[in-house]
């Protein structure tokens, strides 16, 4: 009888489809776009690297695993991997912790340890690296005028790996938040009513139940790591990473066949753990902790628990927000090291030359591509839960793939794929030659968008499209499906009910993901390096030239404006949320809510 159910459930959705031109053509043009712009680059660089000088084989990788620096930086990619996982899911798990099981005297030392762990998701990838050195390099301000120490050197493991911890715990925080947030506390009580110690009931209870969770973290951020470009190039020195190594296989050495190996090799390692995070440690996270807690929990008040943990996030904290104030120091410091009398001049540099032109492109580029991303992801997330037909596990996953694509191989992929026109060759060995991307004809469909501002409006999207649309699924299952059937029942078609309904009940996510989509773009920097021309200039880009040559004070002056710009836009995305929830209350629910924030004068 079920299966019979079932079978007419399927049955129905499928007339369903197909008596709805607008759902069905939408499906198919996302379907292209998902094909075209995912997956297409990845399969020709597959092909470019099994089809090696011209012939079917396996011969580029074995010339690959043939290379010291390869096998070096493989390993490299491994270690620092695991040493950033395991450090940021450890800090990321004390900030959640505190700010879930701790009561702190202070509200103001709560938001505090809140802020500084959200303050790293919102801004450039590599302004902690940019800090690090100002503040620990050979002219640091604490390693050479305050220690005097005159061969200090924070390149390498020891200095990536700090940086990355630092970049990435604020992930961590935000998944195990949500998982400490839905624990019953009750059964920790029971536990402590027993006689245990809070560490006891810490080890015994509360960890085997994150446990799940806790490798979730991990993974996420082992992938983050092993697909970091910004990090490992800027403060990396000598220690090559893959991301580093694939990149400087293709613009050091013109061995696109090489590069297209090596990314190949990078792709199945992130690949193999976005599947195994995706598909067994998250299952097992929600089959572990279903539902919300029975009740409110009684916050740790305890001077011996509250004051180590209280000390080790302020330690935390302090440091991070100490390598924040440096950009903005780096910039007003007339020479770094040597004059630290304040002076604008950098910022004269910046806005005198090409500066305008860095931030009119960047700002431009991410503009565009901020809404059509927040509004496809909005798409694709309506039809993973409110469809059901056969293609939709296949547009979930390729819309999520993009997360364990590092921002090089897609960099790489596109070029490959692109440069020539769709499905055009991109004739490798001219560029092994030495020849430039630019001087080969076009011979694919639509000529070349290599070099366009096309490229890398695509590229944006594709990199934040996995963020959006995981916000808008969680969104959309907790809209109750009879709102919208009742729209269906009144003869409104897809279209009209996705614009009238849906997109209004989900109009936050919308905007956060649009936001999100915008602060994304505008502090790329892997996806857009090999993809960027002097037609197009980006700040992140410029950030990268100049740090590598020692232009630090320049470097901190973009950086320093890139920050503004970011925190502008998530300023004003919080200000707008306000406002619309604010007018989507009742009249005394707004005087309530102007007393709490004491605003009864307006």
């Amino acid at each position: 009888m079920a299966y019979h159910r079932s079978k007419q459930g399927r049955s129905l959705e499928r007339r369903k489809l197909w008596g709805d031109p607008v759902l069905l053509i939408t499906i198919v043009l996302l379907s292209l776009f998902l094909f075209l712009f995912i997956l297409y680059p990845l399969l020709t660089l597959l092909l470019d690297s099994i089809r090696g000088e011209g012939k079917l084989g396996f011969e580029v990788y074995g010339r690959v695993l043939d290379l010291k620096r390869f096998r070096q930086a493989f390993s490299n990619t491994l270690v620092l991997g695991a040493i950033s996982g395991f450090g940021s899911t450890l800090i990321g798990l004390l900030f959640a912790y505190v700010d879930i099981y701790v009561t702190l005297r202070r509200r103001a030392v709560s938001g505090l340890f809140r802020t500084v762990a959200l303050l790293p998701v919102v801004s450039p990838p590599f302004v902690l690296s940019l800090s690090m050195i100002l503040l620990f390099g050979r002219t640091g301000l604490i390693s050479r005028s305050l220690l005097g120490m005159r061969h200090s050197n924070v390149y390498g493991l020891h200095g990536i790996a700090v940086v990355q911890i630092l970049t990435f715990f604020p992930v961590c925080y935000l998944m195990l938040k949500g998982l400490l947030t839905n624990i019953d506390p009750s059964l920790e009580e029971a536990a402590r009513d027993m006689g245990a110690s809070r560490w006891k009931v810490f080890v015994t209870v509360t960890l085997p139940l994150l446990l799940p969770g806790l490798g979730n973290a991990f993974l996420v951020t082992f992938i983050e790591a092993v697909a970091d470009f910004a990090n490992p190039m800027l403060i990396g020195g000598s220690y090559d990473t893959l991301a580093t190594t694939i990149y400087l296989q293709i613009t050091g050495s013109y061995d696109g066949t090489g590069a297209a190996a090596m990314s190949v090799m990078l792709l199945g390692l992130t690949l193999v753990l976005f599947l195994i995070q995706k598909y067994a440690l998250e299952r097992k996270t929600v089959s572990t902790l279903t539902g919300k807690a029975s009740r409110m929990r009684a916050g740790i008040q305890d001077r011996s628990v509250t004051v180590p943990l209280t000390i080790l996030c302020s330690a935390v904290a302090s440091f991070v927000i100490l390598l924040y104030i440096m950009v903005p120091f780096g910039a007003l410091f007339k020479l770094w090291g040597k004059n630290y009398s304040l002076s604008l001049q950098w910022f004269e540099y910046v806005f005198k030359y090409d500066g305008m032109n860095a931030f009119r492109d960047s700002f431009a580029l991410s503009a565009i591509a901020a809404p059509l991303t927040a509004l496809l992801s909005m798409i694709i997330a309506y039809l993973v839960v409110k469809r059901r037909f056969g293609m939709r596990p296949v547009i979930e996953f390729v819309s999520m793939l993009a997360m364990a694509v590092p921002g090089t191989v897609l960099g790489i992929g596109y070029i490959r794929a692109y440069a020539n026109g769709l499905f055009g060759s991109a004739h490798w060995p001219a560029f092994q030659e030495g020849g430039s991307l630019h001087q080969i004809m076009p011979h694919g469909l639509l000529g070349s968008i290599y070099g366009s501002s096309l490229v890398l409006i695509l590229v944006f999207i594709v990199r934040s499209l996995p963020v959006g649309t995981r916000s808008g699924i969680s969104a959309l299952r907790q809209i109750d499906k009879s709102i919208e059937e009742a729209a269906y029942d009144l003869g409104a078609q897809s279209g009209k009910v996705f614009r009238t309904i849906t997109l209004p009940l989900i109009r936050q996510s919308f905007l956060s993901g649009l936001v999100t989509s915008f602060v994304r773009s505008i502090t790329a920097i892997s996806a857009v390096i090999l993809l960027v021309t002097p037609q197009y200039v980006l700040i992140t880009v410029r950030i990268n030239e100049f740090a590598e040559k020692g232009y630090y004070g320049v470097a901190c002056a973009y950086a320093t404006i890139l920050i503004g710009i970011t925190y502008a836009a998530i300023f004003i995305m919080n200000w707008v949320l306000e406002r619309m929830d604010n007018s989507s209350r009742s009249p005394r629910a707004r005087a309530r809510w102007r007393r709490r924030r004491g605003l009864e004068a307006l």
